[in-house]
């Protein structure tokens, strides 16, 4: 018999007033753990409503990701009524209700205060550029870190494609919120917080080191793909592909010298050059001198070849692919994977969909769900929440403030 699963946040319910990543992931994290997230929109539409990459119908894959799991509300936020209506929404009564996420600056009917004459134990969590409230995104943060400098060849920086601080930031975004909830519900305090991009890279950098290391006077070079500070590199094989090998701990580092037969030449190298490979820095020391080991080892291995052997020597390593090969061999990526389900996403069709990487091992883990139509929650959302329904929400359609209802509604 299968167990009912309740959901772990099934008493939560959270407003989402965004765009981009950050604020979008941060309410998608905690609809997955089963919260009810309300995305509010402007009517007109989504400003990431298109964003790509897309579909070729035009539909946003970017938006089927980051919304997975809302319900989405659809509002004239350019008139009184809407932006009523969407404040209503946001102070509904509810012990798990009045809870704000968003990136957009916090004034008008979404101000701190205005919520909070509504509704005095508001919570609002409000994701910022920087500390100041300015504008600011990844690809600006990114460079004023330094770490461009530091990824790929030493002649231009290198801007990541992974948007780390977007993503960092969205799960604090949850954090935040869940912390300020467990403080509402033991003081029934109301508080609104702010969690600025810029400040979430500089207390990771600092997090990391990188802040000590510059403020005591070393200026790090960039390193290519080798791992800093320990053995790290990627080979090529015999049949053109390439695979990363890393020997960070001293049991990683021990399976890669066993698997491909270098101790002898590793005993010369420490002795010719007084270093201990017992010690992480030192293999980072000697990198060059270490490759120039291991490499005849891959270049003599096809790739299927080398992985089976990495696999079966227990070898830390991973595979180069492109993101289209991930999808259509890796079975990681696939639904051979708990993590995935293949789902039917509105406007784009069947959709491998991962749910939330967590496993709860007590509450159980609700499966993936796929993201709303823009605005296709608009006349549940209001009828449950604030009981316009009927005659009503037609009259609010007519005057253009919310969508039409559903045609089988």
């Amino acid at each position: 018999m299968t167990r009912a699963i309740t959901p772990i946040l099934a008493d939560l319910r959270v407003v989402e007033v965004s765009a981009f990543v950050a604020a979008p992931l941060g309410g998608m994290t905690l609809a997955q753990m089963g919260a009810d997230v309300l995305r509010i929109d402007d009517i007109r539409g989504a400003l990431d409503g298109q964003r790509w990459p897309v579909s070729q119908n035009g539909t946003s894959f970017f938006w089927a990701g980051l919304n997975k799991g809302k319900r989405s509300v659809a509002l004239d936020l350019r008139s009184e009524e809407g932006r009523e209506i969407a404040a209503a929404l946001a102070t509904a009564p509810g012990p798990g209700g009045g809870i704000v996420l968003t990136n957009f600056p916090p004034r008008g009917w979404l101000s701190y205060d205005a919520l909070k004459s509504k509704r005095e134990d508001i919570l609002q969590l409000v994701v910022q550029g920087d500390r100041h409230g300015g504008s600011a995104v990844d690809y600006t943060i990114n460079p004023r870190t330094g770490l461009p400098g530091l990824t790929g060849p030493a002649d231009a920086p290198v801007n990541h494609v992974l948007p780390a601080w977007d993503l960092v930031t969205g799960q604090m975004a949850a954090l935040g919120l869940l912390a300020a909830e467990r403080h509402r519900a033991r003081t029934g305090a109301g508080q609104q917080v702010t969690l600025a991009l810029e400040d979430v890279a500089l207390a990771v950098m600092g997090h990391l080191g990188f802040i000590g290391e510059a403020a005591y006077g070393t200026e790090r070079p960039a390193s290519g793909n080798d791992l800093f500070g320990a053995f790290g590199r990627d080979f090529a094989t015999a049949d053109g592909g390439r695979i990363m090998v890393v020997g960070l701990t001293g049991r990683q580092w021990s399976a890669l010298v066993e698997t491909t037969g270098i101790a002898a030449g590793l005993a010369g190298i420490e002795r010719q050059r007084g270093l201990d490979f017992a010690r992480e820095g030192d293999r980072y020391l000697a990198r060059d001198a270490i490759a120039d080991l291991i490499a005849p080892w891959f270049a003599a291995r096809g790739t299927e070849m080398a992985c089976a052997a990495l696999t079966a020597g227990e070898v830390c390593f991973g595979r180069y692919q492109s993101v289209r090969q991930m999808v259509a061999v890796d079975t990681a990526c696939s639904s051979a994977n708990p993590l995935f389900t293949e789902l039917e996403q509105p406007g784009i069709g069947p959709l491998l969909t991962p749910g939330l990487p967590l496993r709860f091992g007590g509450s159980g883990n609700l499966a993936a769900v796929p993201a709303p139509r823009p605005g296709a929650d608009t006349a549940s959302v209001l009828g449950d929440l604030l009981g316009i329904t009927g005659a009503a929400y037609d009259r609010l359609t007519d005057r253009g403030v919310v969508p039409p209802p559903p045609a089988s509604a």
